[in-house]
């Protein structure tokens, strides 16, 4: 289902979490005009110049400085040169506006030839053609990195693993590349072949994948039972697109009805995506309380908070791990800030940036980081990352053994934690049953809840 589907000439935004691999998904607002007071230099009509000064005028109202890069007095001198010099065609502006937004040291603010730009309109369309992994430019290293494969892709069948350092891409090597130039090389017409390089603990290996068209289906849940005869509501999130709340909303309501006495959710590997579906999910949650704020350089709040429509009061244990990006931070974050969950497993990834879409006269795009986004409690997770309540970190030898199949399972050392926390907590809260370590229903966990 596509999140949005705009001209893409038209002079239009959106408010967008950009997920930690740099793939959006979007909600449209209305765009303010550009309206800033007159430099004093002749009118720009020229489509390059036009461009060019969009994009500068966007980045002076709106921007906000992540990374201390930004003077806003160097900014306006740099208008005024960029302006003056001639521009024999707009690739000449493009590299000129590249420049301009490489000053800032922010590889979220980016901007997109027309081509790109319709490339970005496909991937938040859920309509791909490639191998399935989300990628992020490590900011010290400026390495290529796989922030987490998308279940079920090529990509994961192959076993690739967050963390892994792409070195080449059919024998190119990716030093010195955009996420964005590596997307090219990375997606293509579905049957067709790409083999990865990738560095894993000091070794390179290569990866031969044929890419597919990538279909992603948020939800997976399936209700476990200990041997204390417990029933345990599991549910994998694997990324906030269009359908998420919509599917999180009906797996709850299968699992109350199935007798669930309590969940786990997990957000593991979870790169993020719309923000409005982790507003949703959080609301499916809680009753009461904060879930985010944005805040602009302006220090303008646009804060969100749960209203009421809870679909479960039943104890919550959340699954994270560094893979656990973007909107899977705003979750759990509230989750945790609120006391309503417990959360198990690793630090999470630190990505707490928004970014606004916009479209450009020409048809090229520009993504602007515009906010940040803090939990309840006001913890700035850019970064930082969230920490667990109960840490628990999977052996390189559990995650080689550990197929898909077995997440949620006892054969998953992180989700026995979990279990053995949701199990406190209903102990806590007046359960009477007892609970022995290790007693997932293995023939339980593979049932699935529709």
């Amino acid at each position: 289902m596509s999140a949005f589907k705009p001209n893409a000439s038209s002079r239009s935004s959106w408010l967008v979490v950009l997920g930690a691999g740099g793939l959006a998904t979007a909600v449209a607002f209305s765009a303010p005009g550009l309206g800033l007071p007159s430099s004093g230099l002749s009118s720009i009509t020229d489509s390059p110049k036009e461009v060019i000064d969009q994009v500068w005028q966007i980045v002076y109202r709106d921007y906000l400085d992540s990374t201390g890069k930004y003077d806003p007095k160097a900014w306006k001198t740099l208008r005024k040169t960029l302006l003056a010099k001639p521009y024999a065609g707009t690739e000449e502006s493009y590299e000129a506006i590249r420049g301009m937004l490489a000053s800032l040291d922010d590889p979220y603010t980016r901007f997109l030839d027309p081509k790109q730009f319709k490339e970005m309109q496909i991937e938040t369309s859920g309509e791909l053609m490639g191998v399935g992994i989300q990628i992020s430019l490590d900011k010290q290293t400026k390495e290529i990195v796989v922030v987490s494969p998308i279940e079920g892709t090529p990509a994961s069948k192959a076993g690739v693993q967050p963390k892994d350092v792409i070195v080449s891409i059919d024998g190119e090597s990716t030093k010195g590349m955009t996420t964005e130039d590596a997307v090219k090389l990375i997606r293509g017409k579905e049957g067709t072949k790409v083999t990865l390089g990738l560095r894993r603990q000091g070794q390179v290996i290569s990866v031969p994948l044929v890419r597919a068209r990538i279909e992603i289906h948020a939800v997976d849940s399936q209700l476990n039972t200990t041997a204390g005869g417990e029933k345990v509501g599991y549910i994998r999130l694997k990324q906030f697109n269009a359908n998420a709340a919509k599917e999180m909303r009906a797996a709850i309501r299968k699992l109350e009805a199935d007798g669930a006495n309590g969940y786990v959710l997990d957000l593991r590997s979870n790169p993020g995506g719309l923000l409005e579906a982790s507003v949703d999910i959080a609301r499916q949650w809680m009753d009461e309380g904060t879930i985010v704020s944005t805040k602009t350089r302006n220090g303008i709040q646009d804060v969100r908070r749960a209203t009421g429509s809870a679909l479960t009061q039943r104890p919550v244990v959340v699954l994270v791990n560094e893979g656990s990006a973007s909107a899977s931070e705003i979750l759990s974050g509230a989750l945790q800030d609120n006391d309503r969950a417990k959360l198990v497993g690793q630090k999470t990834f630190g990505k707490g940036l928004v970014q606004s879409v916009r479209g450009l006269a020409d048809g090229s795009g520009l993504t602007v980081t515009i906010a940040k986004y803090l939990t309840p409690k006001g913890t700035d997770i850019h970064k930082n990352g969230i920490q667990p309540d109960v840490s628990v970190k999977m052996t390189e030898a559990e995650i080689k053994a550990l197929s898909l199949e077995d997440l949620g399972t006892k054969k998953d050392s992180q989700y026995r934690q979990a279990e053995l926390t949701l199990l406190q907590a209903l102990k806590a809260s007046n359960a009477t049953q007892t609970y022995r370590p290790g007693s997932s229903n293995v023939e339980s966990a593979f049932r699935r809840a529709g």
